[in-house]
């Protein structure tokens, strides 16, 4: 479960990741409260159109994002970015101190993070395997996934609690300071234990040719096709977690709460994903149904520990989702490719943001939370469909030999070796045919077998 952290690189990385996560999500918290109940009455719109302009821009500058990441030193790239958005924290954290922060100057950080997030979650996510070797590239997005919401679980926590005792101006001053964690951790790297980087050459950089590349591999159209309806309609859990407290007559503590108990499932998801030899599409399409069948419950609970423990449920099959879609997406797309695929993944992912956060807010005030919540969970099941009918359309699940009526299913597996941008290339399983047939050594290697 925890074999990357034999690698120096990413143990430090891990550390440094998991102190910065922590006071993300503590902002986090602070940030969908304040615009809630301290920038206006208790509106769920404007916590949806705040959320729209923090992860609007990855869906926008997804083509700059990514040839970025690919086309520079990601470890400098990652300096600069953690550093603007530290100082992001502080401006936010000294207005409210101040008593200067109004909703739209609020919109406008929240878009200029938005922005600075745009280049940094690329490049971010594409220098895991920078850190570690491709054998063990998907327990180490596992173990990312792990950290992440291991911060999930402690920051919401320490943030409402922090609301109460020191107010949230304090909140994001003292985020600011936890990006120290990040920065320390890049510079401790041993940068000659870094793995070699394919970097896009000069003038094929275009996002085009990542679209092309998705385009032409039909397992990550619908791998992508999922991930923006639960981002879109599904993941909204801000607006959830806040609408709910109100609607359960809780104060900040009991928002923290729901957002903590979110968290455990999360990490225990990150956990059980971390074991996994690789990433598989079938546990994908599982996860997210099984989401939209507990959102759906938990619409339906009369209680608000009730809620809360159905919130667990929901965390577990979030997160075993989307690690096992990121895993999937970066274990096996062309390395030369990998920073512009995964720019239109974050940007499928966090970009759909704006286009449903808005929707559900607007349910949430017209209808009550518990609708928009029903919609968030109709939205994952229609997710799972579409997995499922690509599923048996594609013909990996078939028959088994043994007859009777078992059934069979073939996947896709992780490779080391893929051709430089494959436009017009039927799919992956042909891909590593022509691979093994022209080189026969192959099939010695572990991952092809």
């Amino acid at each position: 479960m925890f074999r990357s952290l034999r690698v120096f690189n990413y143990r430090v990385w891990f550390i440094g990741a998991l102190v910065s996560n922590v006071g993300a999500w503590m902002q986090a918290t602070a940030q969908d409260w304040v615009v809630l109940t301290e920038l206006t009455d208790h509106d769920a719109t404007a916590v949806g159109f705040t959320m729209a302009c923090q992860f609007g821009p990855p869906l926008v500058l997804a083509g700059v994002s990514g040839w970025i990441a690919d086309r520079f030193d990601r470890r400098k790239l990652l300096l600069v970015t953690q550093s603007t958005l530290a100082l992001l924290s502080v401006l936010i954290g000294t207005l409210l101190l101040t008593d200067l922060l109004t909703l739209p100057i609020m919109l406008g950080i929240a878009l200029a993070v938005g922005v600075a997030n745009a280049i940094d979650n690329p490049a971010r996510q594409a220098f895991v395997t920078d850190v570690v070797s491709r054998q063990q590239a998907s327990n180490a997005v596992a173990l990312n996934s792990a950290s992440f919401n291991m911060a999930r679980l402690i920051g919401p926590a320490v943030g409402s609690v922090l609301l109460l005792a020191v107010g949230s101006g304090w909140v994001f001053i003292i985020n600011a300071a936890t990006f120290g964690a990040m920065l320390a951790a890049i510079l401790l790297m041993r940068k000659n234990e870094l793995q070699p980087r394919t970097y896009s050459k000069k003038g094929t950089g275009r996002l085009s040719e990542g679209v092309k590349y998705v385009w032409g591999r039909p397992d990550l159209l619908v791998v992508f096709i999922m991930v923006f309806l639960m981002g879109a309609f599904g993941m909204n859990f801000p607006i959830f977690a806040s609408t709910m407290a109100v609607e359960f007559g809780r104060d900040a503590d009991g928002y923290g709460l729901l957002s903590s108990t979110l968290a455990v499932g999360s990490l225990a998801g990150a956990l059980l994903a971390a074991r996994r030899a690789r990433a598989r599409v079938r546990v994908a399409i599982v996860a997210v149904g099984a989401f939209g069948v507990f959102q759906i419950a938990a619409a339906l609970t009369p209680l608000y520990l009730a809620y809360a423990a159905v919130c667990i449920l929901i965390g577990f099959c979030t997160v075993s989702f989307l690690t096992t879609a990121n895993g999937y997406v970066q274990t096996t797309t062309d390395p030369a490719l990998r920073g512009r695929v995964l720019a239109l993944y974050l940007a499928v992912m966090m970009g759909s943001t704006p286009i449903g956060a808005p929707i559900i807010g607007a349910v949430a005030d017209a209808w009550g939370p518990r609708t928009a919540i029903i919609v968030g969970g109709v939205a994952g099941v229609i997710a799972a469909l579409i997995g499922l009918f690509w599923l048996v359309g594609s013909g990996r699940l078939h028959r088994s030999e043994r007859g009777g009526l078992r059934l069979a299913l073939d996947e896709t597996r992780p490779i080391d070796i893929i051709t430089t941008a494959i436009p017009q290339r039927p799919s992956l399983d042909d891909t590593i045919a022509q691979s093994t047939t022209a080189q026969p050594d192959l099939k010695d290697r572990p991952e092809l077998r």
